[in-house]
């Protein structure tokens, strides 16, 4: 009788959100078994994962309790109606504690982010908070106040970062879903580092309103960045997307862009561009021929598959995001020794984006997607921040491993990475599919026939 509760426990953490809220309404699961669920993975794996670092039990029970009770009066709070879940502590949340995992932000709101009031009004229940690093300005998940987050493929092994303990949690089966934000590949290399699914969207599709609460100066970052869900299904991700998306009438600049219902398009239709690195960007061998390898399968069913990129100075390119960024987030705390960026020199940085983004809109305009890497690794071992990386024996520099998602970030363009094969060491590589802006519909569509091909989520061994 144990290992039969086991095994229902371990469906119900590893179901999809749309399959649990779909049980949940139907009345096959109750909200309260559902989130109880969930805290048993939660006590049973954090301890060695450290991936969720807040929780408010007393207050999800209570709301799980609600949900079931209103849905027993044949009220429906939402398409999430009493689906727990978790937020990367970088979104505000009203009466549970905020850090950005950096001492000086540690408090907690009053208010809750956009993004958190949206998922609530959906009727999800938020259980608690996931770790990142210092201000999310690393590719590792760890700060003085939660220390270090470990990746349930291997616990010697990074999550990645920002969203790294995001990841490591959905991967676990910890929560079923998360909301990451991306400036640098922040969703999109820990989604390829933990084996789940994430989507970073164009920019100024979702309110970055309560993001990074407690900073005391105007909000610099209104380009490059991204908040978007991260899950275990591409439809989840079509869910979770429909229900963050959109103006909010406090972030100025997310564009009235209707999110539109994903077509259903069959890979014979489709025209696939890939390059298994870009020119001058190290990757491993193993994430180069799983490139080769999908490019190949999608040619084989019917797709038109093309080894082909924009003719543009990929390392240029690449340095002018690295510029750009640096601009962006520099604005109210400018580097020693150096002089405050001009407004002439930053409409000259934009003036250069333009460029890139038209760019890849007319290579867009010739091909549906691109495919191509998230990351020159997989998970690398815990080090310092900084610390030369091994990519197949060689040293390469630490901060290469966001640029193949950095120039997506750079050009505001969409992109969704989804988990494919395992590498040498048996962990995860994901595959990045980036498409046209403000046409995530048609990218989840192109990531759902895709998908097909890359196979479902794997839990992790022991999960």
């Amino acid at each position: 009788m144990k290992q039969h509760s086991q095994r229902i426990i371990k469906d119900i953490v590893f179901s999809s959100t749309m399959q649990l809220a779909a049980a949940i309404r139907a009345g096959h699961l109750t909200s309260t078994e559902v989130l109880e669920a969930h805290l048993a993975q939660i006590s049973k794996h954090n301890p060695a994962l450290n991936a969720i670092i807040t929780m408010d039990v007393e207050h999800a029970r209570e709301r799980a309790h609600e949900a079931d009770k209103a849905l027993a009066r044949g009220q429906v709070w939402g398409p999430l109606h009493g689906v727990p879940f978790t937020l990367k502590d970088a979104h505000s949340t009203a009466g549970m504690r905020t850090t950005t995992g950096f001492p000086p932000l540690d408090h907690v709101p009053q208010e809750d982010s956009t993004v958190t009031a949206r998922l609530k009004a959906a009727g999800g229940i938020l259980i608690g908070k996931t770790n990142v690093p210092v201000m999310l300005g690393d590719f590792q998940s760890n700060n003085p106040i939660f220390g270090r987050t470990n990746n349930p493929w291997n616990i010697e092994r990074t999550p990645g970062g920002s969203s790294g303990g995001a990841a490591a949690a959905l991967a676990s089966g910890m929560t079923p879903f998360e909301i990451g934000s991306d400036l640098s590949g922040s969703i999109r290399i820990p989604a390829h580092f933990c084996g789940v699914l994430g989507l970073k969207p164009t920019e100024n599709r979702v309110s970055s309103v309560g993001h990074i609460p407690g900073i005391p100066t105007p909000r610099s970052i209104r380009i490059i960045g991204g908040i978007g869900p991260m899950a275990h299904t591409v439809e989840d991700l079509e869910l979770l997307f429909s229900i963050i998306a959109g103006p909010d009438g406090h972030d100025t600049e997310v564009r009235p862009v209707p999110v539109e219902d994903v077509p259903e398009l069959p890979l014979n239709k489709l025209r696939i561009a890939f390059a298994p690195t870009f020119p001058g960007f190290p990757v491993a061998a193993d994430i180069r021929h799983s490139i080769e390898e999908l490019a190949q399968q999608l040619n084989r069913l019917g797709a038109v598959v093309g080894e082909v990129l924009p003719g543009l100075d990929f390392n240029k390119e690449l340095s002018r995001a690295g510029e750009l960024i640096g601009m962006v987030i520099g604005t109210f705390q400018p580097q020693e020794n150096k002089p405050p960026i001009t407004l002439a020199q930053y409409m000259e940085a934009l003036h250069r984006r333009d460029q890139s983004i038209i760019a890849w809109e007319k290579f867009f305009d010739d091909w549906d997607v691109l495919l191509c890497p998230a990351s020159m690794t997989t998970a690398f071992p815990h080090c310092e921040k900084g610390s030369p990386l091994q990519v197949d024996g060689q040293k390469v520099d630490y901060w290469m491993v966001s640029a193949h998602s950095t120039l997506f970030n750079y050009t505001g363009h969409p992109a969704v990475v989804l988990p494919y094969k395992l590498d040498r060491d048996g962990l995860p590589i994901g595959v990045q599919i980036v498409g046209k802006r403000w046409n995530e519909s048609r990218l989840l569509a192109i990531a759902k026939a895709v998908s097909e091909v890359t196979g479902e989520f794997q839990r992790p061994p022991g999960y």
